[in-house]
């Protein structure tokens, strides 16, 4: 739990959180039936262990994705989440995967302001220069110059907040109806069916990126203390999964982020036309994500990660309709045998990140520089860890995830482009490296020994 009361901006993240899922909930009903399903799995979880957890708390962690088209959407993007305590962290490149974006993600970065609302969003811009055909790419630019996704009010309320750091309790709910109502769902493209078509065909991503008026969420995601279960009970509550959780193997101990997601389903739209009339169509793109969080890893032991993890895919990589997702997972399991499984082992190794805390009470000060005698003190138990929860995201599980959803048929092939330069003059700041965030976590616990 926080030990610091929640600011301004931390009470409107979990405004925005609670109100973005209420949203979600009526726009896409399996989305309710996936988070009941986690709040059961979630119980379960605690009877079994006898753990004492804050099972509402948790219920209520989630993260959103939103696609967004041009420089301009991410830069006005960024200073509306800023009034949420949601800031920039991390880079990721999902050219490696045929996919054309690259993306951040903005969440809260103290451990006060995680531990009172971690919502996320994951948040990624259309790389419009990835697109091959020449006229396409001109078509695309010119129609998302058109477009503007956010109101006069919201815009107004923004500057008001950045002028003067504040907003009064009735602007404020104005603020978070307004920043809302951008991530809805409209049904009324603005292309007609011809240009969808030549958009879909190129990639559907960026169908869905160009094609509507605005960055609909694509989707929720509540967190699960057991992935495994929910991926073996979706199909029971009448949910279609994608055939393979994404992310490392099952743990003792987890590591980073495990993902699955109930596939999108087929929504009736309607194009443009010349003669001003609608015609109907159908357009795929929201779907239903599950997370399971487990250890921050040190660069040390993101690295080894990396590297088994593509030694795996070396070997086998996971298909989309799941006709070889046991062997898959044996070979995950195989390979990832040598990933250290211990949480004292992680913890020496400098594979993981940590929370350190006196234990039983004791406040007596601790000569941090000396680590021979830190870690005897941990070793007789008159220091205690834990490990720091990974807050952010992995390219290849959000490919993995987009790529289950965007058709079984789509090319894969890897663009290999990463531009974080380009990303970030887009944004109009750097992104925080999450390294030195986690780090900063970890320095913190041991300065308050």
């Amino acid at each position: 739990m926080p030990n610091a009361r929640p600011s301004a901006a931390d009470l409107l993240r979990q405004k925005f959180s609670r109100q973005m899922s209420v949203m979600y909930c009526q726009e896409v009903p399996d989305y309710q039936k996936a988070v009941d399903l986690v709040k059961q799995v979630n119980a379960d979880v605690a009877a079994d262990t006898a753990q004492s957890l804050d099972l509402e708390a948790l219920s209520e962690e989630r993260h959103g994705a939103i696609r967004l088209g041009k420089a301009s959407e991410l830069s006005m993007m960024r200073r509306l989440f800023a009034v949420l305590g949601m800031y920039p962290v991390g880079y990721y490149d999902l050219s490696v995967a045929g996919i054309p974006v690259h993306s951040t993600a903005f969440r809260p970065i103290s451990n006060d302001a995680i531990a009172f609302c971690p919502f996320r969003i994951f948040t990624s811009l259309l790389r419009v220069e990835l697109i091959e055909d020449a006229d396409l790419r001109d078509k695309t630019n010119a129609i998302l110059a058109e477009r503007n996704v956010f109101s006069d009010k919201l815009v107004e309320l923004l500057e008001k907040q950045e002028a003067t750091g504040s907003l009064t309790e009735q602007e404020e709910d104005q603020f978070i109806e307004e920043l809302v109502k951008t991530f809805k769902w409209n049904d009324q493209a603005n292309v007609s069916a011809d240009v969808y078509k030549d958009l879909h065909d190129a990639h559907r991503l960026i169908a869905d990126v160009v094609s509507f008026k605005g960055p609909h969420i694509n989707h929720l995601t509540p967190r699960t203390l057991d992935i495994d279960a929910v991926q073996d009970n979706m199909a029971k509550v009448g949910l279609n999964p994608k055939a393979v959780v994404e992310g490392p193997p099952q743990r003792a101990v987890p590591i980073l982020l495990r993902q699955t997601a109930f596939k999108a389903l087929e929504e009736e739209v309607f194009f443009q036309t010349t003669d001003g009339k609608l015609q109907a169509g159908a357009h795929t793109a929201r779907f239903g994500e599950i997370e399971q969080r487990g250890a921050a890893l040190t660069p040390k032991g993101q690295a080894l990660y990396d590297e088994l993890l593509n030694k795996t895919r070396a070997i086998i990589t996971p298909k989309a309709d799941g006709s070889n997702v046991d062997a898959y997972i044996a070979e995950l399991h195989k390979v990832f045998q040598d990933f250290p499984d211990d949480l004292n082992e992680l913890r020496a190794q400098g594979l993981i990140y940590c929370h350190y805390q006196h234990a039983n009470g004791n406040t007596a000060p601790v000569d941090k520089s000396d680590a021979a005698a830190l870690e005897s003190l941990i070793q007789q138990g008159a220091i205690t860890f834990s490990p720091i929860t990974y807050e952010d995201f992995l390219p290849v599980s959000a490919a993995g995830i987009f790529q289950s959803n965007l058709g079984n048929n789509q090319n894969q092939q890897s663009l290999n482009d990463a531009n974080q330069a380009d990303f970030e003059k887009a944004l109009g700041a750097p992104v925080n490296d999450l390294h030195a965030l986690y780090a900063t976590m970890q320095d913190q616990s041991l300065q308050s020994l």
